[in-house]
């Protein structure tokens, strides 16, 4: 056992305390943080899919106007 003074281990007791109650604290920062980022990643993914899906419409479109134009050899 050490020799510490009630009062040392007091002191030492409640700097723990104070330490433990910061880390729950940012710890449940840190959650709301995430959260928030999850839900910023599903909006950027759910923006990115609708992107590639208006990409790949632009793209049959130009390629059926591609399509509608004459050879370059078959020009009247």
């Amino acid at each position: 056992m050490s020799s510490a003074t009630p009062s040392a281990l007091n002191a030492q007791l409640d700097d723990v305390t104070e330490k433990v109650e910061r880390l729950a604290l940012r710890h449940a920062e840190l959650r709301r943080t995430n959260a928030l980022l999850e839900q910023r990643v599903q909006q950027l993914e759910a923006e990115r899919d609708a992107l590639r899906a208006r990409l790949g419409e632009a793209r049959t479109r130009v390629d059926r106007l591609l399509e509608r134009l004459p050879a370059a050899g078959d020009t009247p």
